[in-house]
């Protein structure tokens, strides 16, 4: 069931929801989508954190009860709290049914969930960190109201992030192969339609409470929302994982001391938003002199008027796309093969290759690169828009020293100026650009362009090259390939782990065509889990598969992968251990 499109819940979800991806990337539900996770003891402690959570729903719930003014606001609050009693309640009856007994003593609160339900019944109290308190002797009903969507605000969140990983992992699992899955009953449990409702029940009531609230108290609502989010990621990145292997996050998993990693990464769609090609002609169109400027400026003699030049890059673009359309449709005619076939692969990739080649040339001829200043591309770098969550994984490798990485940057880009710009800021100068380059004559380009780069195997040379520098070090080393295009399929396969990102069709069909399997990066992990599991042993375990990438929607997908989540606790310790240092954790608090 789809949330209501226009709703609040809805769009702060939309907005929060690569912090879900951290709990799905975690050792934790890899473990249990694998069915690898030890259940008596780290599922065990997991379940037995659920009481501590259904007491504070249910206590929210009420406080949130008490202060609606609307008697439907009421009875849907009551609702709610009667669901999550109910559920408290027959606590005991799931976690029999899904195969355990809890002991009769009382089950003490990790610290994790201290911080959560102190969060939440804080929230429901009127006690919202940075304002003051809202319930107090002269509350109006309208304030009163307020707090009962701020509680909303705070428990939303918490339902809508357990049905999204649990339909997540229903999603992979084959019903005929793992109809006997340790947590099978969990995971159906969640994935439920009964569960849905819950948490769209608890949505819809956050949009109506905050229907009324002005644009200040938004703001609260937004911040309350996100702040439940992240505790609720911290909970389950904090789950000891006891005496077990686990292949996520690669950064932790491995002895980066001994290794080094090597992120090599395409620009164009796979970094920006918007090709780079499109970019440089848009400078060139902005900064083009009008078709009526006396010519006095003998450096815009010769640049075409931005009129003629706006119609000289819709015929390149036009001619581009439908020339690349019909190279693609001629090399899939031929017969499609099972298995990878990477002598075909590379004869067709060939024909692409000279198809960019003349592409490239009919830009130079056209004129259409000319005059473009180097502060202008230097600028339109600065200011240029990357996809969601690229900076920020960047920054977070670079910044790690944990981690013996180097990062490189590979494009058929015309300008590395400007890729060099787009990553100027942030610390993220000292990636490593590998692109063609315009020429300049005194900081104006001449339309020539210094050709580097423009076939998957001048692109494939490259990252041999960076290898090649690499293991001259002699260290041991493991590559990451991140791309979306099909410049990028040969580095992709050559990598240790080739990863797609973004949804190019054409990357997708001539892969395919030629036996090449694509595979969702998660359901891709929870597969190697299990094959970790059986072998009892991680040192080979990324050894790469032939013909295999592994998919991704965003770059939180491959930040959650690689570094996992700030608040991840991977340490191989016993239960018993992890009880004794909780109990000292609590002592100090």
């Amino acid at each position: 069931m789809a949330i209501d499109e226009g709703g609040l819940a809805r769009r702060l979800w939309f907005k929060f929801r690569d912090d879900s991806v951290f709990s799905l990337y975690t050792p934790f539900f890899v473990g249990l989508a694998s069915a690898t996770l030890h259940s008596e003891t780290t599922f065990r402690h997991f379940i037995s954190q659920d009481l501590h959570f259904l007491k504070a729903f249910v206590l929210a719930y009420e406080l949130a009860e008490d202060c609606a003014d609307d008697e439907d606001d009421k009875n849907g609050l009551r609702d709610l709290r009667k669901r999550a009693f109910g559920r408290l309640q027959m606590h005991d009856t799931f976690v029999r049914e899904w195969g355990f007994e809890f002991p009769n003593e009382d089950i003490s609160k990790d610290i994790a969930t201290t911080k959560y339900t102190d969060f939440l019944l804080a929230t429901a109290s009127g006690k919202i960190e940075g304002e003051r308190s809202v319930l107090d002797k002269i509350a109006t009903p309208f304030e009163k109201t307020k707090v009962a969507a701020y509680t909303l605000a705070a428990l939303a969140p918490c339902m809508r992030l357990y049905a999204f990983i649990s339909t997540e992992i229903q999603g992979i699992i084959n019903p005929d192969q793992d109809s006997t899955h340790i947590y099978k009953s969990w995971i159906e449990n969640y994935s439920s339609q009964v569960f849905e409702e819950i948490a769209l029940q608890n949505e819809d009531m956050l949009d109506k409470l905050s229907v009324s609230l002005t644009g200040e108290e938004l703001e609260i609502i937004e911040k309350l929302y996100h702040q439940a989010m992240k505790l609720q990621v911290d909970f389950i990145a904090a789950q000891p994982i006891s005496d077990q292997q686990s292949v996520v996050p690669l950064s932790r998993v491995h002895d980066f001391s001994k290794r080094h990693l090597t992120i090599l990464c395409d620009f164009d769609l796979a970094c920006t938003a918007f090709d780079s090609a499109a970019i440089l002609a848009e400078i060139a169109i902005i900064t083009a002199p009008k078709a009526d400027m006396d010519g006095s400026d003998q450096t815009q003699l010769a640049r075409m008027p931005s009129a003629d030049l706006r119609s000289t890059w819709d015929v390149l673009s036009t001619q581009y796309t439908e020339q690349f359309e019909q190279c693609v449709e001629s090399i899939v005619a031929s017969e499609r093969v099972e298995e990878l076939d990477y002598e075909r692969l590379c004869s067709a990739l060939e024909q692409l290759a000279e198809f960019e080649r003349k592409a490239n040339e009919r830009v130079v001829q056209s004129g259409v690169l000319k005059g473009l200043n180097a502060e202008d591309i230097k600028r339109a770098g600065q200011t240029l828009i990357l996809q969601d969550g690229c900076r920020s994984f960047f920054q977070k490798i670079v910044k790690n020293k944990s981690l013996k990485t180097d990062v490189h940057v590979l494009s058929y880009c015309w300008c590395n100026d400007l890729i060099v710009s787009a990553f100027s800021s942030g610390d993220l100068n000292v990636l490593n650009v590998h692109s063609n380059e315009l020429v300049y004559q005194e900081s104006v380009t001449t339309g020539e362009i210094v050709k580097k780069m423009e076939s998957p195997m001048e692109k494939l040379q490259v990252f041999n090259d960076v290898l090649i520098d690499r293991r001259g070090e002699g260290n041991k080393h493991l590559t990451v390939y991140i791309g979306g295009s099909v410049g990028d399929l040969l580095c992709l396969l050559e990598a240790d782990i080739g990863i797609v990102v973004g949804s190019s069709s054409s990357l997708r069909r001539l892969g395919d065509h030629f036996g090449v399997s694509f595979v969702p990066l998660f359901s891709g992990l929870v597969k190697r889990q299990r094959e970790l599991a059986d072998q009892d042993c991680a040192s080979n375990w990324w050894k790469p598969l032939s013909g295999v990438l592994y998919t991704v929607s965003s770059w939180a997908e491959i930040q959650a992968f690689i570094l996992g989540s700030s608040k991840l606790v991977l340490r191989k310790i016993s239960m018993a251990t992890f009880w004794q240092e909780r109990q000292r954790e609590e002592d100090v608090i």
